[in-house]
């Protein structure tokens, strides 16, 4: 099942929540979220967090196999992706233990599903103009436009 929809082209000037947290990944993953193709994030853990995220492209793209993979099925040009900013947001809509069936969505082999979440993402926006942090990442979950905050993820 697809929880994407056409990604659109978001101006952030006027758009800029400091209080909004943001979710560092890799690329091509974070280009696959974008357009709409990516609906699920595969993690270890679970999280509680709901609603609109910033998604920043990690400094490194992602080196395994399988993430080349997926950038050649759908034709993501590694060298022209943008890393090291916020690239977009979207909204996390739920978290729940991955199936078999979700590995289509994931972009990932099904075997590299068990024991995972999936973190269900729907209504990703791409920024017209990337946009670089004022505070560097400190783990998954971070503010991008704020010091931390201490509160539970």
């Amino acid at each position: 099942m697809s929880h994407g929809s056409a990604t659109g082209v978001m101006e952030l000037d006027n758009l800029l929540d400091i209080d909004r947290r943001a979710l560092g990944i890799k690329q091509p993953w974070v280009e696959l979220i974008l357009r709409g193709i990516k609906t699920l994030e595969i993690r270890s853990l679970a999280t509680n967090v709901r609603g609109p995220i910033y998604l920043y492209a990690s400094r490194r793209q992602a080196a395994e196999p399988h993430a080349r993979r997926a950038a050649e099925q759908h034709r993501v040009l590694p060298d022209e992706l943008i890393t090291g900013m916020i690239v977009g947001s979207v909204h996390l809509i739920d978290c729940r233990p991955v199936t078999p069936r979700d590995a289509s969505a994931a972009c990932l082999p099904e075997e590299m599903l068990q024991t995972q979440y999936a973190w269900v993402l729907t209504h990703p926006q791409r920024f017209s103009q990337p946009r670089p942090v004022q505070f560097l990442p400190y783990g998954v979950w971070f503010y991008p436009y704020k010091r931390r905050k201490h509160e539970s993820w």
